[in-house]
């Protein structure tokens, strides 16, 4: 499910000797995945933090696409750091090089301080105030982020419901012309058993042909799973918790049952076809549902 977090504070680094305050910014934003995909984007110093953030959000998250971005602002003057290495060398590099050539210049600092990674921003000392700081900022954001993705949660919980009642209107509608259906099927079958004996064919292949009419002319048990299907399905939501995968196999045992529907009814007459649409229009719901299963926990 979807959802956004943004939360700030400030935090204390430092080697004991020459602290600093450091603010920083943390924010949540989770997309529709079926399974826990976190991506984070934080600054380079804060490698150990990055691993202890992940153990708190696979606690407390459990499906999504999760992206978090860590900003961290440095206040006085250590926001840039001179790299001596880098900046000495060329130096150092280029006097030789005048030297070498009989040339009056000196090196200009413009130029030497827009080289890559001659000047960058100040990595400081990261210390466990700090990571406790973020991590303890980072649960509230969970917290703001997971009411969001609640909220849009009961809202397809109202979906789910009202796809699964016209299913199961779908399915009591089934029901009641499951009769006339076998009828159908009774009349087909005798109609077959007249051409074979007409054929002349033999006592084993008329039972053959008469065992499997039989066996396709009844839908009961499709309608009794179907039913007991969606009453289980209800029965998760009410239960409430992680039940996305469950129900997400419980739709797909409706659709190998609405399958079945449409394969036992196909070519009989009169109520099966309206049957054939029933069916239809179960698989539409059935689809439909499932687009909403993959967004729940």
């Amino acid at each position: 499910m979807t959802g956004y977090a943004q939360v700030r504070s400030q935090a204390a680094t430092g080697d004991g000797k020459s602290n600093e305050q450091v603010a920083f910014t943390l924010s949540l934003k989770s997309v529709n995945h079926r399974y826990l995909d976190l991506q984070m984007r934080m600054p380079s110093e804060t490698d150990a933090l990055e691993m202890k953030l992940r153990r708190l959000l696979k606690e407390k998250i459990n499906r999504g696409h999760v992206d978090l971005t860590l900003s961290v602002e440095r206040g006085g003057t250590s926001g840039f750091q001179l790299n001596e290495e880098l900046v000495g060398g060329y130096v150092e590099a280029f006097r030789e090089a005048a030297k070498e050539f009989a040339l009056n210049a000196e090196p200009d600092l413009n130029a030497i301080l827009r080289m890559p990674g001659a000047l960058g921003a100040s990595t400081g000392v990261m210390d466990e105030v700090f990571d406790s700081a973020v991590l303890a900022r980072c649960e509230e954001a969970v917290m703001r982020l997971n009411e969001m993705r609640e909220e849009e949660g009961k809202g397809m919980e109202h979906e789910l419901r009202r796809r699964m009642a016209g299913l199961s209107s779908v399915t009591d509608e089934v029901a009641q012309l499951r009769s006339a259906v076998s009828r159908a099927y009774m009349e087909k079958v005798q109609s077959r058993l007249n051409e074979l004996i007409a054929g002349k064919a033999d006592a084993d292949r008329i039972l053959q042909e008469a065992a499997i009419l039989a066996e396709r002319s009844d839908i009961e048990e499709e309608i009794v799973r179907l039913k007991t299907h969606i009453r289980h399905f209800i029965g998760l939501l009410d239960t409430g918790g992680e039940v996305g995968k469950k129900l997400d196999f419980l739709l797909q045992e409706l659709n190998r049952e609405a399958n079945t529907l449409l394969s036992k009814t196909s070519g009989v007459a009169g109520e099966g076809l309206r049957i054939t649409e029933l069916g239809l229009a179960m698989k539409s719901e059935i689809e439909k549902a499932r687009e909403q299963i993959q967004n729940i926990e």
